[in-house]
């Protein structure tokens, strides 16, 4: 989860390559091997999404009363376009429920980082997970090791805290939790500390800050220098045994460790999860068999694990089955829904059916989550290279659909492939798509960015996206 190896830290992206692309790229896995095994003691998956439904009922149960009292087209956000309960929504929901309205929020706050809800401007709708909530164990554990990895913001630090001292710690867990995990037990908190220490020693020694695009006049220079070495002075000066008492706090909340009289345990959730992330595989449900009698959605899904031209021919053989015309409504149903990987999906068996389609996917174009998927497969169907059909996007457009592409790598990829998905950003660099991100509004936008922070190997890449998915999660600058 951490390496050694001096890296230039610089915020930069390789060349990017056309986002026309981007989609396909979830399906193009290396040949697969064999799953390792967990641990020994580790329980059974179905024993793991108890556990983890246990520690999201809080936040399933106001998901749920949303989706059910609230209903399609009305207020259940705040109109400040961080999915903020409104004031009325959640005093009304802490008499439904029985709760106060802190414990209202804490929950919403909560499912909205496990990916129970989803905000959309104003508004907030249920998110894929809660759907399949009570019959997909694997969307259960999607869903808390999303929570998992927004430890961080799921308990936010005190405000006292100096910023640069916080990131270093975020950035040195890792190694913290794999020592709990491979421990396989009760482990001092002093001994932490030292490994801590330890670790945010190492980061500070390898770290080569270089200033990203354009240099300064000098002057303009020796003051950033400053600014910076004043910063690092006052990272350096902060004690770090507070900041593990928060992290360990933190991590203990979303249930991932027990904390106390001196020691942390990693929780078997946590363990697990420590382990998914040291093997570097994702929780995905294999191919099922007979695809060509299962629905829109489940022949997607059996399709995901399946290589681009073995996918085709699925896609033939289940279009062949049916007419086009219900054939092409359901995909376009399929499409709708709130996962990110079918959407691609569906638009790639949609370029199967070719012609008879253009209609219902002309007539998309003024569904925002569909627009950018409709846009690429009219382009190719007008006659232009899949290399070049990006360019009919906008800017914004082009985002949004890195962001679902993205939310698609998170939930069903594995963490190396989602940092190579930063190649397909139509920005030149990591600030710059930070940026341009943050302001397209997708409803995945910290879960995508708290992933890929996670994920990435660079401390200093990996500081920036957390720090953006900070400041998108409470609206901040």
């Amino acid at each position: 989860m951490t390496s050694r190896i001096p890296r230039d830290s610089r915020l930069r992206l390789v060349r990017p390559r056309p986002l026309a692309a981007a989609p396909r790229a979830v399906n193009q896995r290396r040949p697969r091997r064999p799953a390792p095994r967990p641990p020994e003691g580790t329980p059974a998956q179905s024993e793991l999404a108890r556990m983890a439904r246990s520690g999201l009922a809080a936040a399933a149960r106001v998901a749920h009363w949303a989706d059910t009292a609230l209903g399609p087209g009305r207020d259940s956000a705040g109109a400040d376009g961080k999915g903020t309960l409104s004031e009325a929504t959640a005093e009304r929901a802490a008499r439904d429920l029985g709760l106060t309205v802190t414990q209202v929020r804490a929950d919403w706050d909560t499912a909205r980082l496990a990916g129970l809800v989803e905000v959309h401007g104003d508004s907030a709708r249920p998110g894929w997970r809660l759907r399949a909530w009570d019959r997909d164990d694997s969307a259960v554990l999607r869903g808390w090791v999303a929570l998992f990895d927004a430890w961080s913001l799921a308990h936010p630090e005190p405000e006292q805290h100096e910023h640069g001292a916080v990131a270093d710690v975020v950035s040195a867990l890792p190694q913290v939790l794999s020592f709990l995990q491979l421990s396989a037990g009760p482990v001092p908190v002093e001994q932490l500390l030292d490994l801590l220490e330890q670790r945010v020693t190492e980061l500070r020694t390898e770290r080569c800050e270089i200033p990203y695009g354009p240099q300064p006049a000098p002057a303009a220079a020796a003051m950033a220098a400053e600014a910076m070495a004043a910063e690092a002075k006052a990272a350096e000066d902060t004690p770090l045994a507070p900041l593990l008492d928060w992290a360990l706090h933190a991590l203990a909340s979303v249930g991932a460790l027990t904390y106390g009289d001196g020691q942390a345990t990693l929780t078997p959730l946590g363990s697990w999860a420590v382990w998914v992330k040291l093997e570097q595989i994702c929780v995905a449900a294999q191919s099922p068999a007979g695809n060509i009698e299962q629905s829109a959605e489940a022949m997607l899904r059996g399709c995901a694990q399946l290589r681009p031209n073995a996918a085709r021919d699925e896609y033939r053989a289940w279009l062949a089955a049916r007419p086009v015309g219900s054939a092409v409504s359901e995909l376009l149903g399929a499409a709708r829904g709130d996962d990110a990987l079918l959407r691609g999906l569906a638009f790639e068996a949609l370029r199967v059916v070719g012609a008879p389609a253009e209609p219902d996917v002309r007539a998309v174009l003024d569904q925002p989550t569909l627009r950018p998927y409709a846009l690429l497969w009219l382009a190719e169907h007008d006659g232009i290279d899949p290399e070049d059909a990006h360019e009919v996007l906008t800017r914004d457009e082009a985002t949004w659909l890195w962001v679902d592409t993205a939310a698609a790598v998170a939930d069903h990829g594995e963490a190396p492939m989602l940092v190579r998905h930063l190649e397909s950003s139509v920005q030149p660099t990591v600030p710059a798509l930070l940026a341009e991100v943050r302001a397209v509004g997708h409803p995945r936008t910290v879960q995508v960015l708290v992933a890929l922070a996670a994920a990435h190997p660079d401390p200093a890449l990996a500081k920036a996206v957390r720090r953006a998915a900070f400041q998108v999660h409470t609206g901040g600058s």
